[in-house]
């Protein structure tokens, strides 16, 4: 390889792609867009070809920036790996495994897995990180998480990523106890009402989008779209919304009486639950511990495969 190519330039290259903008790069990274953008030129003159197109809405990989991106990825992953294992050397045993988490799991999964899990491995300190689909796949590809539990994606958000199917959920409509529209089976009697509709970056947003259509409907009109459970959870109580999430989030608020979910066909938004890891690498022991946890607290929930 050219020795001319430094860490500085594969860190601020992976942090451009992530991010999709040289300001947002050099701002991650502490450095000025002018400082980035030398780094980049850089990098494409050591190597001879454009690795990125710049345009108005930020940059985009060029074909040669794609292949580049997966090698980039891989050695700052294998950094962090010898890295880490220095040390848990240094520490005298104590690793950690940072974990991210889609709303689908950290409500019920997550937690119990981790318990098991520190029963198992107390010396390894456990880091959990929530986000929606996209922006925990970013973190995975860059490094900065070993491995991620939640829905998988679109293909589209998979490359570079093996998945492991722990069951199988479906999409729920969740409205406080006593809701005028408890009981309804029908779609089209949202109209008119607040809808918490996931946002763009969640991995349910295409199947509600699809179930909508499927019904001949286009977005609800009055909605606010996210999909963090605390907020999901405090505007269902406090109001007459109606809140679209993977239904293992609100399944305890279902089980106390707080909530109920409206009895509407969702068989449609069915999709796989599961663990995520880079796929180039092989899988380490703390992580493969973290998945048996994983499976086990499926099958105490009795969520099934």
């Amino acid at each position: 390889m050219d020795r001319r190519i430094k860490l500085r330039h594969i860190e601020a290259f992976a942090e451009i792609a992530r991010l999709q903008s040289l300001k947002g790069a050099g701002e991650a990274l502490g450095l000025t867009q002018p400082a980035i953008s030398k780094i980049l030129k850089e990098l494409e003159d050591i190597l001879g070809v454009s690795l990125m197109r710049r345009g108005r809405g930020g940059v985009e990989l060029s074909a040669a920036g794609s292949v580049f991106l997966r090698g980039a990825e891989a050695s700052l992953s294998a950094l962090r790996l010898g890295y880490d294992g220095v040390r848990r050397i240094q520490t005298g045993g104590t690793g950690a495994l940072s974990v991210g988490a889609m709303p689908s799991v950290a409500a019920r999964v997550l937690p119990l897995a981790s318990q098991m899990f520190a029963a198992h491995e107390p010396e390894t300190v456990l880091k959990v990180e929530d986000g929606p689909h996209a922006f925990l796949m970013d973190r995975l590809r860059a490094g900065a998480l070993d491995v991620v539990v939640g829905r998988m994606g679109p293909p589209a958000t998979m490359d570079g990523v093996s998945f492991t199917q722990l069951y199988s959920e479906q999409v729920a409509f969740v409205v406080r106890a006593g809701h005028a529209l408890s009981g309804t089976t029908r779609l089209e009697d949202l109209h008119g009402h607040l809808v918490i509709y996931p946002s763009e970056r969640a991995a349910i947003r295409p199947l509600v989008d699809r179930l909508f259509i499927a019904e001949g409907m286009g977005l609800p009109p009055r909605r606010i779209e996210s999909v963090s459970g605390d907020f999901g959870r405090g505007l269902t109580r406090a109001s007459a919304a109606v809140w679209i999430i993977s239904q293992s989030v609100a399944a305890g608020d279902i089980a106390s009486g707080q909530m109920e979910k409206l009895p509407l066909e969702t068989g449609i938004t069915a999709g796989p639950v599961g663990v995520m890891t880079r796929a180039e690498e092989g899988v380490a022991p703390a992580v493969q511990l973290f998945r048996a946890s994983l499976r086990a607290a499926v099958t105490e929930l009795g969520l099934g495969a």
